[in-house]
């Protein structure tokens, strides 16, 4: 059995808190993107969702704690037994974006709310399945938040280890600050007097390696796309130094042939040329094969002396990416081209240190993958169970029953 929102909670309209902001209050103003500031008295004390009226539609937020709602927004104040976490639960798996009725700022009126209708289990159901799906959404910013502190881990790491360097007893040479002596300055600043710096052009020169750009449009065409076959990286399949297949495009393998100098090899390192242009990672076992993408640069490192890892780390580094601020073309779209690329500097050091470097980011970036593949997991398993417990579709388990969650 189903029921209109109206006969599970009442919906009040938010208010301007510019009478009861006060920064050393006590409670939080929320507004369509989440909190802004603080009240010195709340307008609602009961668990209760807030939903937008106006602007970024969409993205209801549940507040267990008296609150004062904006006047940008609704609060959606449950009745009776209704569970405040089950109804969140209900208007997050709900698009709320459909309501809009505005041709100018997005917004959804009090009388369509009202009308949405959600499937209506006992009081007891809902107080599980508002539970169940609570103790996800604890386990993902548990997750996020292990993430957000390797991220900082990290970047501190990158950022000594790319100006003191390992030596070949496995430690940190001492910072400059300590042992000056051990340290020149360059173009790229301040780096171990054992190291170089030199342009991507000469070390390509050097080595045997070269630069190329990916496939351009009159080569590769949007309708070659096919659901599967061999995937094409595009920039936007580039994050943290990983390549992420869940919405990577492909083509058929009769036309990745045709583009044969295109298709990528162990050690490799794909750049995007346009865009964000810290994005860059080194191809794997898995990925031998696939197609450096449009709007990708193909960095192929030949020769015994360097590491492939250790210059796509550096490349992602502020160490380059502060010379490509100064350098990337465009006005609306940075890109890079094969001038600027050989332009760059890279710190040269020893094929050992190289790959001492390369060791201990590797290691940091296998453990911060392993919790972003947990929390797609996690996010995954909360989509299917909204899908399934808010719609009935499986019903929870209660104390004495069988053949249910």
């Amino acid at each position: 059995m189903s029921e209109q929102l109206s006969n599970l909670a009442t919906i009040h309209y938010g208010k301007s808190p510019n009478e009861v902001l006060d920064e050393d209050g006590k409670f939080p103003v929320i507004g369509t993107g989440g909190k802004f500031g603080q009240s010195n008295m709340p307008m609602f004390n009961t668990p209760s969702v807030v939903v937008a009226r106006k602007g970024s539609l969409g993205n209801p937020q549940l507040l267990m704690e008296p609150f004062w709602p904006s006047d940008t927004t609704y609060a959606v104040i449950p009745k009776g037994d209704v569970d405040a976490s089950w109804l969140y639960y209900n208007l997050l798996n709900f698009d709320l974006t459909k309501l809009n009725e505005a041709t100018g700022v997005p917004s959804i009126s009090r009388d369509w709310l009202n009308k949405i209708r959600f499937f209506n289990p006992s009081k007891e159901h809902k107080r599980k399945i508002g539970k169940i799906l609570l103790t996800i959404d604890e386990a993902i910013e548990k997750t996020e938040a292990l993430i957000a502190k390797y991220q900082q881990i990290k970047a501190g790491l990158m950022h000594d280890l790319f100006t003191r360097g390992v030596t070949a007893d496995g430690k940190l040479r001492p910072p400059r600050e300590q042992a000056p002596e051990l340290y020149q300055e360059t173009k790229i600043g301040w780096i171990p007097k054992a190291w170089d710096c030199r342009k991507l052009g000469k070390i390509l020169t050097e080595s045997g390696g070269y630069l190329q750009t990916g496939p351009f449009g009159s080569q590769l065409h949007a309708h070659e796309y096919t659901d599967d076959g061999i995937p094409v990286v595009m920039p936007q399949d580039i994050e943290d130094g990983e390549i992420f297949t869940h919405a990577i495009a492909r083509i058929p393998e009769s036309r990745a042939q045709f583009l044969a100098r295109h298709r990528v090899k162990l050690s490799d390192i794909i750049i995007a040329r346009r865009g964000e242009l810290s994005r860059a990672a080194t191809i794997s076992q898995e990925e031998i094969g696939w197609v450096c993408g449009t709007g990708c640069f193909l960095l192929r490192l030949s020769g015994s002396k360097l590491d492939p890892r250790f210059f796509s780390y550096a490349y992602r580094h502020d160490i380059v990416q502060r010379q490509i601020e100064g350098l990337a073309v465009g006005s609306t779209m940075p890109s890079l081209n094969n001038s600027v690329m050989s332009s760059l500097y890279f710190p040269y050091l020893t094929e050992d240190e190289q790959h001492r470097i390369s060791d201990r980011l590797e290691t940091q970036d296998k453990a911060l993958l392993s919790l972003k593949y947990e929390n797609e997991k996690l996010e995954k398993q909360k989509a299917g169970l909204m899908h399934d417990l808010l719609t009935g579709k499986v019903r929870v388990k209660m104390h004495g029953q069988e053949n249910t969650i």
